[in-house]
C-alpha cells in the first residue's frame, strides 16, 4: 500500500516513520527542501520537493497511483485543497488535519460530504480530550475507552504503599470484568501471568468494563488525594482553549495563565466560572499569588517542551504534595524523560495523532489504535473478519504469538474477559496488546 504524507514538519514526520516502520510505502512531500532532510537521512522513504496543493504534484507518478494522502502542513486551507486534489486524481482515501476547532467543531459534516476528508485531525484537540479523560479518573496516567465505550483501558502507576504491590496476581481477588493487561517495568513491556506481581513503580495497564474499571480504580487513589477542583493551565494555545470550557464544564475550578492578551480574551468568552489571566506563567510570584500552592492540577500547555518542564518542576516545588503536573510535549523522545525527572503525566500532541492515522491505514478490521510508553507497545481494537485464523476455536489453540494478549470482546453488544477456552467469532470486537515490533504479525491472525 502505498501513502502520500504532504507536510514534512513534527506531525508529518512522526506519521511517516511510524507507516514506514509498518512496511507501508511511503511518500513524503514538502516544498521546502530543508524540512524534508531529516526524513530523507532517517526513514526507508521516497522523498518529493514539491508544492502538495499543486495538480502537477499530484501527476506524479509516485504519488497518483497512492491508497492514502495524508495532509499535515501547517496550512488548514492547504490541507483541504490536497485533499480535494487528490480524490480527483484518483486517490481513494484522504486525512487532513484542521486545526481551527471553530471551523471544525461547525463544519465537520460539510467538509466530510463536500470535501471528500475521511478523516479529520485536530493534535489539540485530541490531546485536550486526552487530559481530561485522564483528569476526570483519579489514579489514571491514562484512560482510553474501546468498542463504542463497552470497554476501558486504565493505566496507572503503582504507589509504593499500595494495596496490590508485591501480591501474585492470582491472589488478587480482581473483579469479574477486570483484566490485568500489561505491565511496564524499567522499559520492558510484561504480559502478566497469575505469578506475576504489580512492583512499586511499575505502570501497571488494566482492562475491562468501565463500570468495574472505575471502582477498581480507587484501589490506587492516593489517602490524601481528593477529588479535582482546581486546575490550573498555563498555555492558551488550541490546546488550552480546548481543554479549559471542557473542565469548567464539569464543575472543576479553572485558571489559565498566558502572555497573549487575545488568547485570554477568546477563551474568558468560552468560561463560566473559569478565568483567564494575561500574564508570565514563569513569574514565580504570579503563580503564587494566583494560587497555584492549591491547585489539584497543573496543566503546562505551551508550544515549547522545554519551558513546559521547568513550568512543571516549578509547580510542583510551590505546591503541595499531592498536586499533579501534566505537560503536552512535541518530541516524542522527551516523554521518558520528563517522567524521569518526576512529571505525572506526559502526552505527546504528535503520538496521539499518529495512533488515529495508523489505525486508518491498516483498516481491514482495525477499529482503534492507541499507543503506548512512546510507541513501544499498543492497544488495538480489532474487529475478527470471516475466515480469520483465530475465529472459531478456543483461543488457547489459536497458535497466538507470546508478544500479545487478548484482553477482552464485545459480540452482540455485550463486554466480556476471554479465557483459554473462549472460542472468538467474525464480528467480534477484540482487544489487544501487542509490542509494537510484533503488531503485523499478529494482525495476519484475524484477517
Amino acid at each position: 500500500m502505498r501513502i502520500v504524507v504532504v507536510g514534512a514538519g513534527k506531525l508529518g514526520y512522526s506519521i511517516a516513520e511510524l507507516l514506514s516502520n509498518e512496511s507501508f510505502d511511503v511518500v513524503v512531500i514538502d516544498r521546502d527542501e530543508s524540512q524534508l532532510e531529516a526524513a530523507k537521512n532517517t526513514l526507508d522513504v521516497l522523498t518529493i520537493a514539491a508544492n502538495g496543493a499543486s495538480p502537477l504534484t499530484m501527476n506524479d507518478p509516485d504519488v497518483k497511483d497512492a491508497d492514502i494522502l495524508i495532509a499535515v502542513t501547517a496550512s488548514d486551507e492547504v490541507n483541504m485543497v490536497a485533499c480535494i486534489l487528490a480524490k480527483k486524481h484518483g486517490i481513494k482515501h484522504t486525512v487532513a488535519r484542521i486545526r481551527d476547532i471553530e471551523f471544525l467543531g461547525e463544519a465537520k459534516d460539510y467538509l466530510k460530504e463536500n470535501f471528500d476528508i475521511d478523516v479529520m485531525l485536530n493534535p489539540e484537540f485530541i490531546t485536550a480530550s486526552e487530559i481530561n479523560r485522564i483528569l476526570m479518573t483519579p489514579a489514571a496516567l491514562d484512560v482510553e475507552d474501546f468498542a463504542h465505550g463497552k470497554i476501558r483501558l486504565f493505566e496507572t502507576k503503582v504507589q509504593r504503599h499500595s494495596p496490590l504491590a508485591q501480591i501474585p496476581l492470582k491472589d488478587i481477588n480482581l473483579p469479574k470484568g477486570v483484566l490485568a493487561g500489561m505491565i511496564f517495568r524499567d522499559h520492558r513491556m510484561i504480559i502478566p501471568h497469575g505469578d506475576d506481581c504489580l512492583l512499586p513503580h511499575d505502570n501497571a495497564y488494566f482492562i475491562g468494563i468501565p463500570e468495574e474499571i472505575e471502582k477498581f480504580s480507587k484501589n490506587f487513589v492516593q489517602r490524601d488525594a481528593r477529588k479535582l477542583h482546581r486546575v490550573v493551565i498555563i498555555g492558551a494555545g488550541r490546546a488550552g482553549r480546548a481543554l479549559a470550557p471542557m473542565l469548567d464544564r464539569q464543575g472543576v475550578h479553572v485558571k489559565v495563565i498566558d502572555k497573549n492578551r487575545e488568547r485570554c480574551r477568546i477563551l474568558a468568552e468560552k468560561l463560566v466560572d473559569g478565568i483567564a489571566i494575561c500574564g508570565d506563567g514563569t513569574d514565580i510570584d504570579l503563580l503564587i499569588e494566583e494560587g497555584v500552592a492549591e491547585a489539584d492540577v497543573v496543566v503546562c500547555l505551551t508550544e515549547d517542551d522545554k519551558l513546559n518542564l521547568m513550568l512543571a518542576l516549578l509547580a510542583r516545588h510551590l505546591s503541595k504534595s499531592t498536586t499533579k503536573t501534566v505537560v503536552r510535549v512535541s518530541r516524542n523522545e522527551y516523554v521518558e524523560l520528563m517522567e524521569k525527572v518526576g512529571v505525572d503525566i506526559v502526552l505527546s500532541a504528535r503520538l496521539l495523532s499518529a495512533s488515529e492515522v495508523l489505525a486508518f491505514a491498516r483498516r481491514g478490521g482495525v477499529a482503534k489504535v492507541s499507543l503506548l510508553e512512546g510507541a513501544k507497545a499498543e492497544a488495538l481494537e480489532v474487529v475478527v473478519q470471516e475466515g480469520a485464523p483465530v475465529a472459531g476455536k478456543p483461543l488457547m489453540h489459536a497458535g497466538l504469538p507470546r508478544e500479545c494478549l487478548v484482553c477482552a470482546y464485545v459480540r452482540n453488544g455485550e463486554a466480556a474477559i476471554p479465557n483459554g477456552h473462549t472460542v472468538l467469532l467474525p464480528g467480534d470486537r477484540i482487544i489487544l496488546f501487542i509490542q509494537m515490533k510484533f503488531a503485523q504479525k499478529v494482525m495476519a491472525y484475524f484477517k
